[in-house]
């Protein structure tokens, strides 16, 4: 793309990037006050603008002429922003990209008679209503902060999901301090972009204004959350110490809590990947339910789409997984092998039950795929390799595979799993904060002549992007998404 610093020179460059930067000013006061005002949240091609720099705005532009292949400027997006601000909307989540892509390809002038008919079914606060739900963050480690920050960074009016507890083992003075500084500040994710205050005496956290109970139980059985005044809570399980349904039933015990969602694989329980098996569930009987792993939610939104368009014959899954806390800092005894060397300085050969997982949210895969796992000195971020061997050949070699992947990725049920990546540079860095559960890399597809062998890369932030993905599914269980335009 050429731009117009190197048509006209340096002067005339700056004046125009400045004049971007301004109307991205503009966008992001629509997308502010949408948000805050209305529960609107506006997205650009899959991306969000909640919480961005004006240049990670107009970066997006570029995103969309280079792989969405839709070329639209900032200016006229900002006044269909704008526009959006004139309707009475109901809470709702609306793609500001492809809204402006369809007004610039109609042959409307007005940009509010084209919003008042593309968004009909969306103007009426009456046209969709819904009660706020509580959650409940059972654990604390490193999935049950990330969910806290996310979730107290979506909560806009309070409309959706409502984080009102945190429960811990323990729960001393100390303690309660040393949890709010992790809140605060991560290795890996950097500092949290709000405020966090500890009310050591009421044993609460209040995040960006968010009065949060502290709780402090052995058994999730002896808890009263109406106390605090919890009421039909979706308890988020993510200590890991409950698998079996059982174990995760003892949640239902306690008073004000009517669903519960683990953070890892469960056992006799559905095992569910948002965008690809959610709709099967029976959300109003059944009360406990699994977001599978963080690697499965990362490799079956591509093995979905190459399964659906070619069919999958067999394959192998290899995971390049970032080091985890189950994992020893130093050499030391462990039950599992290997896993007791130290993660820091070895790359680790261990097992993974992502291969058989699959099959529990796509079945036609069942007993096609083998998959193992290499744990590597990284504290976030892992990479799925999926060597495939498909049933029909694809079409075009790699540009044929990249672009059934990209299609995927833009339009569909998967456009929030799949992050179509065009970067030649791309690393395993890159990808930490990645919104989408896979990335998929389309430099480093590789076919083979008969078309049928294809080793596909799919990289993964297996700490945010799955924790995205489990908030994902608390909405859907909780009946509190909202309408959506994509």
């Amino acid at each position: 793309m050429e731009t117009v610093a190197a048509k006209t020179g340096y002067e005339a460059g700056l004046k125009d990037y400045v004049d971007r930067e301004k109307a991205a000013v503009d966008l992001m006061n629509s997308v502010g006050r949408l948000m805050y005002d209305r529960g609107v949240e506006l997205v650009f091609f899959r991306n969000h603008l909640l919480d961005i720099s004006i240049s990670e705005t107009i970066k997006l532009f570029d995103y969309a002429e280079q792989v969405v292949k839709k070329p639209i400027d900032v200016y006229t997006t900002a006044e269909v922003a704008r526009g959006l601000l004139d309707l009475d909307l109901a809470p709702s989540k609306i793609d500001i990209g492809r809204l402006t892509h369809e007004f610039k390809s109609s042959k409307s002038t007005s940009v509010a008679d084209f919003l008042k008919d593309h968004l009909k079914g969306f103007i009426g606060q009456d046209k969709h209503t819904f009660k706020p739900q509580d959650v409940v963050l059972y654990g604390f480690g490193r999935i049950g902060r990330i969910a806290a920050r996310e979730l107290v960074k979506q909560a806009g009016k309070g409309q959706q999901l409502r984080l009102r507890a945190i429960v811990t083992r323990t729960l001393t003075d100390a303690e309660i301090v040393k949890r709010a500084a992790l809140l605060r500040n991560d290795s890996v994710h950097g500092a949290f972009k709000g405020t966090v205050i500890e009310d050591v005496p009421n044993k609460t956290l209040i995040i960006n204004g968010q009065l949060v109970q502290l709780i402090a139980a052995a058994n999730p059985e002896d808890i009263d959350y109406t106390q605090y005044g919890i009421n039909n809570a979706l308890v988020i399980d993510n200590t890991g110490a409950f698998t079996k349904r059982a174990d995760l039933e003892r949640h239902l015990k306690s008073k004000g809590v009517a669903k519960v969602l683990l953070t890892a694989p469960g056992k006799e329980v559905p095992n569910i990947v948002y965008g690809i098996n959610h709709k099967e569930l029976d959300i109003e009987n059944e009360k406990v339910f699994s977001a599978a792993s963080c690697t499965t939610n990362a490799i079956c939104p591509v093995l979905k789409v190459v399964e659906d368009n070619l069919g999958i014959e067999k394959g192998h899954i290899e995971t390049v997984h970032a080091y985890t806390n189950d994992q020893n800092l130093l050499d030391n005894y462990h039950k599992g092998p290997r896993r007791g060397r130290s993660a820091a300085i070895n790359m680790v050969i261990t097992s993974t039950g992502a291969g058989t997982a699959v099959s529990k949210a796509i079945p036609s895969l069942k007993d096609k795929l083998t998959a193992n796992a290499v744990r590597v000195p990284t504290p976030n971020g892992s990479l799925a390799i999926m060597n495939l061997t498909l049933k029909k050949p694809i079409e075009g070699g790699v540009a044929g595979m990249n672009d059934l992947i990209r299609k995927a990725a833009l339009v569909g049920d998967l456009v929030n799993q799949i992050h179509y990546q065009v970067d030649p540079e791309l690393v395993s860095s890159d990808i930490i904060g990645d919104t989408c559960c896979s990335v998929f890399d389309s430099n480093a597809t590789i076919v083979a002549p008969d078309g049928k062998s294809v080793v596909l890369y799919a990289w993964y932030d297996n700490e945010f992007g799955y924790t995205k993905q489990v908030i994902r599914l608390a909405k859907h269980l909780t009946k509190v998404r909202r309408l959506v335009y994509y």
